[in-house]
């Protein structure tokens, strides 16, 4: 079995606010976030999961769970990324998004990739 410390997932998150899917008059705030998941360690390893926790700026949360992203249960060779595209609605223009991806290496081991906390934002909405 691999150690899990020798597992290194790496994510890096862009957001953008979707103006034409939004409708601030009606509490409804959409947001785009492209992630990119990079296997940063020495053995591939298949994304199973998806855990998120979204806190809107009231402080109401929802969790996500599903499998894989955007219908994809990628292998992520060692050095590879896989990236995608998603979005969620706020009901404030202000959020953030924080997770887990569940994953599996080849050699069998799962194990959890965390996803720091990012923000979503309306321009301008912090200043």
């Amino acid at each position: 079995m691999t150690d899990a410390r020798l597992q290194k997932i790496l994510v890096e998150v862009h957001t953008r606010y979707l103006t034409e899917q939004s409708d601030p008059t009606q509490n409804r705030f959409a947001f785009a976030y492209t992630i990119t998941i990079r296997n940063a360690g020495p053995i591939a390893a298949t994304l199973l999961d998806r855990h998120w926790v979204i806190t809107d700026g009231n402080g109401k949360t929802q969790e996500v769970r599903g499998p894989g992203v955007v219908g994809e249960q990628p292998l992520i060779e060692p050095g590879a990324s896989h990236t995608y595209t998603s979005g969620c609605l706020l009901e404030t223009p202000v959020g953030s998004m924080q997770g887990s991806y569940g994953m599996r290496s080849v050699d069998g081991q799962e194990f959890r990739a965390p996803v720091a906390v990012f923000r979503l934002a309306r321009p301008n909405a912090l200043n």
